[in-house]
């Protein structure tokens, strides 16, 4: 399956709401166990590209959406870090989408000038941990027994990878992220 990745508008809500609602009620990626709302989604999206974080969608061969992946962090101290977020229509798993929407989403944080990206992988599910790895991620811990959903403990991993030049050199400030940070 191939996938044409674009930003995120408002008109993908419905889409992206059901795609992650599915992941709350079946998957261990997320620990919320309630489905938020369309209008729940749509401040979390607004306040994501508001911060100017990219918010890609993957789109398959109708155009409907098939996935999305997102960046954020909100403190200062963070402006150089962004964690990313990965969700995919249960068709569009294992076909090569978030592989795609990960590329993306690294090269254009590498560009807005962020330092490092990580993933905060719920549920340490193998196949986001390999996805992570393929993609030039490390292994940096592993909380135990973290969550506990669908009638079982979930461990947590921690991955991390440079962005950029990553902590060779100092970032320059007053330039993104800090001039459009808004916190």
């Amino acid at each position: 399956m191939t996938a044409t990745l674009r930003d995120a508008v408002a008109a993908d809500l419905r889409s992206i709401t059901e795609i992650y609602r599915e992941s709350v009620l079946n998957g261990v990626a997320t620990y919320e166990e309630t489905p938020p709302s369309e209008a729940e989604m749509a401040l979390r999206f607004s306040t994501i590209t508001g911060n100017g974080y990219p918010y890609v969608v993957a789109l398959d061969e109708r155009g409907a959406v098939i996935g999305y992946a997102s960046a954020f962090r909100n403190r200062t101290a963070y402006r150089f870090l962004v964690e990313d977020s990965i969700y995919l229509s249960p068709e569009a798993r294992g076909k090569g989408i978030g592989k795609a929407l990960l590329s993306e989403l690294v090269g254009r944080c590498t560009a807005l000038g962020f330092r490092q990206m990580i993933a905060v992988i719920g549920g340490a599910h193998p196949s986001s941990i390999a996805l992570h790895r393929a993609l030039g991620f490390e292994l940096q811990g592993l909380m135990k027994a973290t969550g506990f959903k669908h009638g079982r403990w979930l461990d947590t991993a921690f991955m991390q990878r440079p962005l950029g030049e990553g902590t060779a050199t100092k970032p320059t400030e007053g330039v993104y992220p800090d001039t459009l940070y808004r916190s």
